[in-house]
């Protein structure tokens, strides 16, 4: 009887010259990288780090430690190559993409930015909806065009990353809404405000909650409280799924857009990779919600794509011992037991 793919494939990983289950999370890894790519044999091609910017009405209310203008210089800094990201990309030879999303800024033009402004920061959520129905089509498409345009230049990994201040008051009400959880176990100190500034975000954000409602459409939750780099976002992500590829999943802000993507496409789940585990509050629950199982633990909550950066060495790991290590059988060494 001929064995299934998936059979094959669990085989290759259980024949390499180790104990069985002694890779530990890279055997998943590899497993779930063949079984992605439909192949024995998987590659990571042209890997890319993408991350979205934009500005939140929201910022308004002082959710954030940093004024809004932070959002624009840090994609300056994107560009000029001196942020974290830029470091880690350039140490493990990623490519890397900012894409103006909706910052209140006017860019000039450069090779690494992609603009798709779909508008000028988003309207705040706690007078009335983030953006309009027709706002969130268009990035919802735009961000779906680049990832086609990145696979058709035959990347199939891709790292999603994002920079906006006040973006972690928005992922709280994703994750609010799409985990069903009380505001409370999903906010946190966001880029480092105090206890008092943390109440504060609450109060705000639980307001916004009692002005909007009861919303259970994941499109509708995303057009109520996201930023216009967030649905750019899981446009991209849900066309990376159309299109095959892998999906590394950064940190809170990521993972809430992931948590909104999976809400409309529930297989997606298969091609994501979980970077690491963020030490932003809700995080490890939103981890949990989705039963992912994150490659890292660093205690970071910066945000930008780095958390990607830094796990993939580690999936470029998988992919070797899959395809380089020696079997018992070529290597002419016993199994255990034979």
């Amino acid at each position: 009887m001929r064995m299934h793919f998936t059979e094959q494939l669990q085989q290759k990983i259980n024949q390499k010259t180790k104990p069985l289950g002694a890779l530990g999370k890279l055997e998943k890894l590899a497993f779930q990288i063949g079984k992605v790519q439909k192949t024995l044999t998987p590659r990571l091609q042209n890997p890319t780090i993408i991350v979205f910017a934009g500005d939140h009405g929201i910022a308004q209310e002082r959710v954030s430690a940093y004024p809004q203008e932070v959002t624009y210089q840090m994609v300056l800094n994107f560009l000029r190559g001196g942020a974290a990201i830029n470091v880690f990309c350039r140490q493990h030879h990623l490519a890397l993409k900012v894409v103006d999303a909706g910052v209140k800024y006017h860019f000039e033009p450069h090779t690494d930015l992609i603009v798709l402004k779909a508008g000028w920061g988003t309207k705040n959520f706690l007078h009335t909806t983030a953006m309009t129905e027709s706002e969130l089509e268009f990035c919802l498409q735009e961000g779906g065009k680049i990832l086609k345009k990145l696979f058709e230049q035959e990347c199939n990994i891709v790292g999603f990353g994002e920079m906006g201040i006040a973006n972690t008051s928005a992922a709280s009400m994703l994750m609010s809404y799409l985990c069903d959880l009380p505001i409370e176990q999903c906010v946190g100190k966001g880029t480092g405000i105090d206890e008092k500034g943390l109440l504060h975000k609450i109060q705000v954000l639980k307001k916004a909650q009692s002005f909007h409602g009861k919303i259970s459409s994941p499109l509708q939750v995303l057009q109520t409280f996201a930023g216009f780099e967030m649905v750019q976002m899981c446009g991209a992500m849900l066309e990376a799924f159309r299109q095959g590829m892998l999906i590394l999943v950064d940190g809170f802000i990521a993972t809430s857009v992931f948590l909104a993507a999976q809400a409309i496409e529930p297989a997606i789940k298969e091609n994501a990779i979980f970077c690491h585990q963020s030490n932003e509050a809700g995080h490890r629950r939103m981890l949990k919600f989705l039963k992912a199982d994150p490659l890292l633990q660093l205690d970071m909550r910066l945000g930008e794509g780095t958390g990607c950066a830094l796990a993939f060495p580690i999936i470029q790991s998988a992919v070797a011992f899959l395809n380089e290590m020696a079997s018992f059988e070529s290597a002419g060494v016993s199994e255990k037991g034979k």
